[in-house]
């Protein structure tokens, strides 16, 4: 039988109000990968870093898994989430420099 490891998670009240991001900008090194989100504003012409993640590269393919595990779990229980957006190349990792996904403003 296999024992399940439980982990205590504490969120404090400012880290629960989170913060809006319609951007983020992925890149990496052979040991790291980073996030950061950020906000663009319509008519600002500048974007805000509103947080940085860096995960090891094992963690970053988990957090992929994770994703679109609970994304096929929406996508079964609310409905298909439809991209409107260009999609990135299909050769992103032969293209130097950072990835940027960004989101329509506005959009949840």
């Amino acid at each position: 039988m296999e024992k399940k490891h439980e982990i205590d998670i504490e969120l404090d009240e400012a880290v629960a109000q989170g913060n809006y991001a319609n951007l983020a900008i992925i890149s990496h090194s052979a040991s790291e990968f980073v996030i950061d989100f950020a906000a663009l504003m319509p008519g600002v012409p500048k974007a805000k870093v509103k947080n940085r993640i860096i995960l090891a590269p094992e963690h970053a393919k988990r957090l992929l898994m994770s994703l679109q595990d609970n994304i096929t779990r929406y996508e079964s229980n609310i409905g298909r989430i439809t991209i409107t957006a260009p999609a990135p190349p299909e050769n992103q990792e032969e293209t130097p420099g950072p990835m940027t996904v960004g989101f329509n403003v506005g959009e949840a």
